[in-house]
């Protein structure tokens, strides 16, 4: 079969990375569902990925899905979309619940949402609110592009930024830890880093790493995925593949930590 997207998983501990899907369609941003399926993006629409195929997830007519959607943590599947005057966040049966746009969806834990969003100076920047009371926060300055948060379990939003000049892996410490709250850089190369994903169980942050001087996320490139620890250290490749945009955008893990998802490409 010819293919277009190739629906992968990385396993830590041996190593290896097998094919879920091969599809002609061109998917993107694969999420791990507890029960084993993947929930991806194509075409404007959701879909349920398995080894079987893809199954389209019904969503509300004239929004047009974008790679940034998850589940939060009772199950809700949670989705980006256009409806012809900026993103928005949606979840699936309960309608938009961030109420200015554009915004995108990133992470979630607990009643908190993490998202990337463009407000009056259109300068996009990092986000979180809170479900329960719709109180938005910015958590970063509108003097650099910000995007890609990520929570990881003890509170703290990983990011990626380019403050310093092209993009790198940032971290943000959980609110009342000995970081408070503060953003910094975890790392400095000359790669160009977007979509830090920590592990469920805190042990590594998996990454997508582009050729230097590249400009934004693009897709169709020769990229590279690494692994580090939390601290920074021991980072290395593990993955190279043709991809980039719709490879890696949003959380991907498996909810035990021990292998994680990503969409490789074929050159058209």
């Amino acid at each position: 079969m010819t293919w277009r997207s190739s629906l992968e998983v990385h396993d830590i501990a041996s190593g290896e990375t097998r094919v879920v899907l091969r599809t002609p369609r061109l998917i993107e941003a694969p999420n791990w569902h507890p029960d084993g399926w993947f929930l991806v993006n194509g075409e404007g629409r959701l879909w349920r990925a398995t080894s079987a195929g893809l199954t389209p997830i019904p969503t509300p007519e004239g929004l047009r899905c974008n790679n940034d959607h998850g589940f939060l943590p009772g199950g809700e599947i949670v989705f980006s979309a256009h409806d012809g005057h900026g993103a928005g966040i949606y979840v699936l049966g309960a309608g938009q619940i961030v109420p200015l746009r554009p915004s995108w969806w990133h992470g979630a834990q607990g009643n908190r949402i993490a998202y990337a969003c463009a407000r009056g100076d259109r300068v996009v920047r990092i986000a979180v609110m809170d479900r329960d009371t719709g109180q938005e926060r910015i958590l970063t300055p509108g003097t650099a592009h910000h995007d890609g948060p990520d929570f990881a379990p003890d509170g703290a939003i990983w990011f990626n930024s380019d403050a310093g000049g092209h993009a790198q892996i940032w971290r943000i410490g959980p609110e009342g830890g000995p970081e408070g709250g503060e953003a910094a850089q975890v790392f400095a190369d000359d790669r160009v880093n977007w979509f830090p994903h920590p592990s469920p169980d805190g042990r590594r942050v998996v990454y997508l790493s582009y050729p230097p001087g590249t400009e934004g996320h693009p897709r169709d490139l020769e990229v590279q995925l690494w692994l580090m620890a939390p601290d920074g250290r021991d980072r290395r490749p593990v993955i190279d593949l043709y991809g980039g945009q719709g490879s890696l955008n949003v959380p991907c893990w498996s909810p035990d930590g021990r292998a994680f998802a990503f969409m490789r490409y074929q050159a058209a």
